[in-house]
């Protein structure tokens, strides 16, 4: 991979790009704010590190990490991701995004949307369902045992090893959770969500974003799939 675009320079487009440059992928990084509002962060990440405009991070390279509310996905032109791998970050919280009825009654799931969306694009769900503080704690070196999963989705075989291959340079090991129907296996409140990647999963939730993390392995990702339970979408307050 010679440049990584992202999109969104929030905890979780911010992390990945911690892990980018550390692994050596020169990035170009985008906010809704202008290249302007960036020169503090990609001063801290260094040299391998631009800012941009929306269009020159999508431009960038043939993948993008999309790390925006998922109302804001719709304000990114469609076609602006034409033939490119999409990693979207996204999910959907109605406290933030207002209530969606596609969603509420599960006519489509998040992941889903977006690629309807970025119809041209391959969108690969992933780092959805673990806390951005989590990233770097959990990145780990391939071959290391203590080196964590993560699951992803899509509906393209070919884009998801790419996303593969780029989130094992970024430091994690992936699971095939299935196609964008399937991504709700991950989401909000599911077994495999968050909190699976807690050294205490019963910390409280107004305790979670400092909480510690601990290593979830393949096996665990893969049986918190398998275990998901389908939750009530319409009754989901955060």
């Amino acid at each position: 991979m010679n440049t990584l675009g992202i999109i969104g320079s929030g905890s979780i487009g911010g992390a990945i790009a911690r892990l980018a440059v550390g692994a050596g992928i020169p990035i170009v990084i985008a906010n809704s704010r202008g290249p302007e509002s960036l020169a503090d962060l990609v001063r801290d990440l260094g040299d391998l590190a631009t800012a941009g405009t929306v269009e020159e991070a999508a431009a960038a390279g043939d993948v993008v990490v999309l790390s925006v509310p998922l109302t804001a996905v719709s304000d990114v032109p469609p076609s602006l991701f034409d033939g490119k791998v999409v990693l979207d970050t996204s999910n959907y919280y109605p406290y933030r995004d207002s209530r969606i009825a596609e969603l509420d009654s599960h006519a489509v799931t998040t992941s889903e949307r977006v690629q309807q969306h970025f119809a041209g694009a391959h969108v690969v769900k992933a780092f959805s369902n673990i806390l951005a503080h989590h990233i770097p704690l959990l990145a780990r070196p391939a071959g290391a045992t203590d080196r964590s999963a993560l699951p992803i989705a899509g509906d393209d075989d070919e884009a998801k090893q790419t996303a593969a291959e780029l989130i094992h340079r970024l430091g994690f090991d992936t699971v095939d959770a299935g196609a964008h129907r399937d991504s709700w296996r991950f989401e909000p409140e599911a077994l495999a969500y968050t909190r699976l990647y807690l050294a205490d999963p019963t910390v409280p939730a107004e305790s979670m974003l400092s909480a510690p993390a601990a290593p979830v392995g393949t096996d665990r990702v893969v049986q918190a799939l398998r275990d998901a339970q389908r939750v009530s979408v319409a009754d989901r307050q955060f």
